[in-house]
């Protein structure tokens, strides 16, 4: 990527994430039109919209999974994947700094991801060993803890595929977690899950919430959106659409599209 390709903004570190005139294309496909959104430390921001309105690539944007076309992003104060370059554009950054910046925001993904040949605890503590350099003790110690935290203590020695999928998930989120991160992204973390299986997996990511972590989530579960988010963002066609506090969006929201879709799925 060439240092014109990328506008340097001299976007705000105002928030834990700061995107400004965010791009992205695939080929002649624009995924992303200028998407620009502030999230707070300790703020919950709720990504909804329709399916292929962009809100996946924008999450996965936002650690450097995906690479963007054109604006910047700031985590913390600090661009990800790029860095200042001569003449005040941007360059791709070092694999090495990418990778530690990445290590302080946790993703949840949709289907786990979880490693089928490691018991449960070492699926939590692989990264903090390897990454972070932690002990084996701090690290299983640490993993514990975060197995009480998520309701899953009884099962540090189960393995994968012995686990219901909401079990799954919740492990997923203390392997996210296990890194101490910043940032938590999750990408429809309850979507793959059974019905009765939904319920222990937002129970957690509300924990989360009310403990201050600071959280950017797509999901379709409206209910949740309402009652954690302190800002909705709605996009469709790669666009911000509107954005603001859930009561504006839910009871009175200013755009027709934003009608049209809370019609659908309310």
């Amino acid at each position: 990527m060439t240092d014109t390709q990328l506008s340097d903004t001299n976007g705000s570190s105002a928030g834990m994430v700061v995107a400004t005139h965010v791009e992205k294309s695939y080929g002649d496909l624009k995924i992303l039109r200028g998407i620009s959104m502030s999230v707070a430390t300790g703020e919950v921001a709720c990504l909804i919209g329709p399916s292929g309105s962009g809100k996946t690539t924008f999450l996965r944007c936002v650690n450097h999974l995906e690479a963007i076309d054109g604006g910047r992003i700031e985590v913390d104060g600090r661009l990800i994947g790029y860095r200042e370059g001569r003449g005040g554009g941007l360059q791709e950054d070092s694999d090495k700094n990418i990778s530690a910046k990445r290590a302080e925001v946790g993703f949840v993904f949709q289907h786990f991801n979880l490693w089928p040949h490691m018991s449960v605890l070492d699926n939590i503590t692989e990264a903090p060993r390897r990454v972070r350099g932690d002990s084996k003790g701090d690290a299983e110690s640490a993993a514990r803890e975060l197995l009480e935290r998520v309701g899953l203590a009884d099962k540090a020695d189960s393995y994968p595929n012995h686990l219901s999928g909401g079990q799954k998930q919740r492990v997923a989120i203390a392997r996210a977690l296990a890194m101490r991160p910043k940032l938590m992204l999750f990408d429809e973390a309850t979507s793959a899950l059974d019905p009765e299986m939904v319920g222990d997996v937002l129970a957690v990511m509300k924990e989360l919430a009310r403990a201050g972590m600071t959280m950017i989530v797509v999901t379709h579960e409206m209910g949740f959106a309402r009652q954690v988010a302190d800002q909705i963002v709605m996009m469709d066609g790669g666009e911000v659409v509107e954005q603001g506090p859930p009561e504006q969006i839910f009871d009175n929201p200013q755009s027709d599209r934003t009608v049209k879709f809370l019609e659908k799925v309310l």
